[in-house]
């Protein structure tokens, strides 16, 4: 899920707990707005985790040299 599924589970999570007042006998719609907006809010966690991770940049272990510093016999 990417961040844009993300923030519409939580703004369509929020419609339901606070926004509507529908009664049902058998779902209760605050209840599922509230897990909705539970599971939005770890998916943008989970998602900045790695994209972080993706952005981390590793230097090389080997060493560089440029054509400047080479010696020829």
């Amino acid at each position: 899920m990417e961040l844009g599924g993300c923030i519409i589970l939580i703004g369509a999570g929020a419609i339901l707990a606070f926004a509507t007042d529908w009664k049902m006998d058998t779902v209760d719609v605050d209840l599922v707005g509230w897990i909705m907006m539970i599971v939005g809010v770890i998916g943008v966690v989970v998602y900045s985790s790695i994209a972080r991770r993706r952005r981390m940049v590793v230097p090389p272990s080997t060493t560089v040299v440029s054509e400047d510093e080479r010696r020829y016999p």
